[in-house]
């Protein structure tokens, strides 16, 4: 089971100091596995690959314009999140996950069922994505021998114990132009787009975008596919903090619980490893 929560706008110190608390609920097994989802103010986060030199603003520019900085564990170079952008946090415990192909799920499968979830959340609205061979995320655009064109959805993750934390950045309203201040992901010529903007390109008339807790309902529903689980939405964090008081901790079953998968997911198996990075 997958249980989600949408918070809304959370500061990104918060947006830490709530991970740590439910992958410890987690690591208990005193909570399925917990699917956040939510929004920050301006920030950039620096993974533990990141160079400081992807950086293209001063710390008086990133100060006028009330952009924050962090260093996290996450893998990666630098990242940007901000209002319009759903940023999706999994909670998951991997020993209970199963891999479409067979066997325990690791962190680089992991990664590509989070890239398939957002490829199926923007097919959802017309919007082509997909994969680049090497390179980490969700891209836009005809692919070819041109390679990546637009990424319109950043994923780094971290695993401590078998937990997952951190998560993906999937652009919806995201102002564009708050990329300028870095070189995306530590990549050059790196263009990134929006689901607003893909739209826009679409037609002259592009459909009305829902909300940002629309678009996570939405969300919550394909990693539900992908991951071939039942999902869950919980209330308010009260409630999954009043679940785990009450529950006792759960013991995995020797073989992990199997669970099943969609057809879908069977064209994962020719994709070529990808690193596990933002």
């Amino acid at each position: 089971m997958i249980e989600y929560l949408y918070l809304g706008r959370v500061g990104y110190d918060e947006g830490l100091r709530l991970q740590a608390e439910i992958a410890a609920l987690r690591l208990e097994n005193r909570v399925e596995n917990v699917l956040l989802l939510l929004e920050h103010p301006p920030v950039l986060t620096l993974g533990r690959n990141a160079k400081r030199a992807n950086i293209l603003a001063s710390d008086e520019m990133l100060a006028r314009r009330g952009v924050t900085i962090h260093e996290i564990n996450r893998g990666g170079d630098v990242t940007y999140h901000g209002p319009g952008q759903l940023v999706g946090y999994p909670i998951f415990d991997l020993r209970s996950l199963r891999n479409p192909i067979g066997g325990r799920m690791g962190p680089v499968d992991f990664v590509r069922l989070m890239e398939e979830a957002l490829v199926r959340l923007c097919a959802d609205f017309g919007v082509r994505a997909g994969r680049v061979a090497g390179l980490t995320g969700v891209w836009c655009g005809d692919g070819g021998e041109g390679g990546p064109e637009r990424k319109i959805g950043a994923i780094g993750i971290h695993v401590a114990h078998g937990i997952t934390s951190h998560g993906f950045a999937f652009n919806v309203t995201t102002d564009l132009k708050d990329f300028s201040l870095i070189i995306p992901c530590g990549i050059p010529d790196h263009a990134v787009t929006s689901l607003e903007r893909e739209l826009e390109r679409a037609s002259e008339r592009p459909a009305e975008l829902p909300g940002l807790e629309a678009m996570a309902h939405e969300a919550a529903r394909q990693f539900g596919i992908v991951f071939g689980a039942q999902v869950l939405a919980v209330e308010s964090l009260a409630a999954l903090r009043a679940q785990a008081a009450a529950d006792t901790p759960r013991e995995f079953p020797a073989e992990d619980t199997p669970l099943s998968f969609p057809p879908e997911v069977e064209r994962l198996r020719g994709s070529g490893d990808l690193p596990v990075k933002a």
